[in-house]
């Protein structure tokens, strides 16, 4: 059951929306944005599967993270690093996009030093949107705002307690409708025009 601070958000979102200055478009009514955009809250994870990744600077809290997500009922899909050997980081957080990409997992974590390298790799993977995030209204912002499906933490510049309270937004954060679909109708078409098959 969502807890009643979920469902103030929701309302909240769905009113933006409707008050956007574009309105709602055809279709969207307050239950059925509320219905799609509830799919996983907070705590209840379903059947939902993550996929994490991270480098040797980021190992050590990629741990604590895959243990956080299974007590809260997720899945887990680890790509590793598996130690604090060196390794690049471009490896792991491709492995992540790819999975997220392919609907493989629903959401990606990719963890590194800054969480800048891991992000611009994962956005080279046609589909994925991800953000970094360093505090829990840059999590709420990305997934509300800018439907992030891959989120990318910096080991050297948040702890353990501030990186789990950033994945726990993050997940229970849904997507914004109004405004906000549009504008990432507008990246996914940009992101169509360059695109090269190879």
């Amino acid at each position: 059951m969502p807890t009643e601070e979920e469902i103030r958000s929701l309302v909240r979102q769905v009113i933006e929306g409707l008050l956007d200055e574009g309105g709602p478009t055809p279709g969207d009514s307050a239950a059925g944005q509320l219905a799609r955009h509830a799919e996983f809250p907070a705590g209840q994870a379903g059947h939902a599967t993550i996929a994490i990744g991270a480098d040797h600077g980021g190992y050590h809290l990629k741990q604590t993270l895959v243990a956080h997500l299974r007590e809260r009922g997720y899945s887990v899909q680890d790509c590793g690093t598996s130690s604090t050997a060196s390794v690049d980081y471009p490896d792991f957080a491709e492995a992540v996009a790819r999975l997220v990409a392919d609907g493989t997992c629903d959401w990606g974590i990719i963890v590194d030093g800054a969480g800048i390298g891991s992000c611009m790799v994962a956005n080279k993977v046609p589909g994925i949107r991800a953000a970094m995030c360093y505090d829990i209204s840059t999590a709420r912002n990305s997934r509300e705002h800018n439907h992030a499906n891959v989120l990318t933490l910096g080991a050297g510049l948040i702890g353990e307690n501030l990186a789990r309270q950033i994945v726990d937004e993050w997940l229970a954060t849904p997507f914004g409708p109004g405004r906000h679909k549009r504008r990432v109708d507008k990246i996914m078409e940009i992101e169509k025009k360059y695109r090269r098959e190879t």
